[in-house]
C-alpha cells in the first residue's frame, strides 16, 4: 500500500509528459521540422519561435497549460534552427563570414538597407505550409520576439486562417539602434555571431550571460536543468551556428511592417515586459495603437522571457483571450 502512495506522490511531483507527432514540410528545397502535440480534436495553436530558438525551447509550463485547457500546440524549428534546413549562402562561407557579419552590423548602425539570404516573409510562408500539411483551416497563432514579427506577417497575409493572435515581446517596426537592444545585449549577440564554432561549454556560458540580461532578474540559471537543456539544444542543432546570423539578417533586413500590421483583423493580445532590454516596451504600446482589435498587457518585472513567475501573471488573460 505504501509503495502505491509513494508512486502517486512522485507522479504529482513529476512534470507532465505529453505524446506528440513530428513531421516535415518543404518550402521548395527548405525542410521545416514540426511537432504536433495533439489531440486532433482540440483547438490548434501554432507557436512561432524567436531568434535562434528551437521547438524544444518552448517552456514546458506553456505547453502543459495549453494542453490542459484543450488546445493543440504545434511548434516547429524555423529555417536555420534545430533540425530544419541550414540555408547555404556564399556570404557565410569561411572566407566571407566575418566580412558579412561586420558589414551587416555596420549597415544596421548606419541605418542602411540589408539584403538577407531570406526574409521574414519567407519564414511566414513556412507557417502556412505547416497548417496546410496538417489540414488545419483555421488556427490560433502565438509569436514571440522574432516569432512575433513572423506571425504578424502570417496574420496580415492570411486573415482567414487565424482565429486569434497573441504577440509576446515583439515589435512591428524595422529594428534600428533607436528602438533595438541595449548595448550590453547587442555586444553579446554580436559575440555569438562572430564565433559560430564555439565549444559546448563556451556556448553554455554565453547563453547564461544572455539569459541573465534578458530573463527575469535574479532567476537562478546555475542549475543542472539549465545545463542539461542547453546541452540538448546545442547537440540537436549541430555545430554550425551561422544560422543565428542569417536570422539576424532577416530581422535587420526586414521592412517596416506598420501598414501591413494595420490590416490585421484577428483579435490580438499583446504581452510585453516593462523591463525588456531586447525589444523596448514602447514598441508594444505602438503595436497596440496600430492593431485596432487589440489588448495590451504590460508585466512590471518581465524582461524578454516567460519564466514560470512571469507566465503566472498573464496565463489566465491568455486563456480568456483564446476562449473569446
Amino acid at each position: 500500500m505504501h509503495i502505491f502512495k509513494f508512486i502517486f506522490f512522485l507522479m504529482l511531483l513529476s512534470p507532465l509528459i505529453h505524446s506528440f507527432e513530428e513531421g516535415a514540410i518543404y518550402n521548395e528545397d527548405i525542410k521545416i521540422i514540426y511537432r504536433d502535440y495533439g489531440p486532433k480534436d482540440a483547438e490548434p495553436i501554432v507557436l512561432v519561435q524567436g531568434l535562434g530558438g528551437q521547438l524544444i525551447n518552448w517552456p514546458d509550463h506553456l505547453i502543459d497549460f495549453l494542453i490542459e485547457n484543450n488546445f493543440r500546440p504545434i511548434v516547429f524549428d524555423n529555417r536555420d534552427s534545430g533540425l530544419s534546413s541550414k540555408i547555404q549562402s556564399d556570404m557565410f562561407k569561411e572566407g566571407n563570414r566575418s566580412k558579412t557579419i561586420n558589414s551587416t552590423y555596420l549597415k544596421y548602425y548606419l541605418m542602411l538597407p540589408i539584403d538577407p539570404p531570406y526574409t521574414l516573409d519567407d519564414m511566414a510562408e513556412d507557417v502556412i505550409l505547416i497548417l496546410n500539411k496538417l489540414e488545419i483551416k483555421e488556427s490560433h497563432l502565438l509569436g514571440m520576439s522574432m516569432g512575433g514579427m513572423i506571425a504578424q506577417i502570417v496574420a496580415a497575409n492570411h486573415p482567414d486562417r487565424i482565429k486569434s493572435f497573441t504577440l509576446i515581446a515583439s515589435s512591428i517596426s524595422a529594428p534600428s539602434p533607436l528602438n533595438g537592444p541595449t548595448r550590453d545585449v547587442r555586444r553579446l549577440l554580436m559575440k555569438r555571431s562572430n564565433n559560430p564554432n564555439a565549444s559546448v561549454e563556451e556556448r553554455i556560458e554565453r547563453s547564461k550571460k544572455i539569459f541573465k540580461l534578458i530573463g527575469l532578474e535574479g532567476y537562478d540559471l546555475d542549475t543542472e536543468e539549465f545545463y542539461n537543456k542547453s546541452v540538448e539544444s546545442i547537440n540537436r542543432a549541430g555545430t554550425d551556428d551561422t544560422g543565428f546570423s542569417r536570422q539576424i539578417m532577416a530581422i535587420l533586413g526586414s521592412k517596416n511592417r506598420i501598414q501591413k500590421v494595420k490590416s490585421i483583423k484577428a483579435k490580438t493580445l499583446i504581452i510585453h515586459g516593462a523591463k525588456d532590454p531586447l525589444i523596448k516596451v514602447k514598441n508594444a504600446s505602438k503595436t497596440h495603437k496600430i492593431i485596432k482589435n487589440s489588448e495590451l498587457i504590460i508585466i512590471p518585472n518581465m524582461r524578454h522571457l516567460i519564466e514560470p513567475p512571469v507566465f503566472n501573471k498573464f496565463k489566465y488573460d491568455l486563456l480568456k483571450h483564446l476562449n473569446r
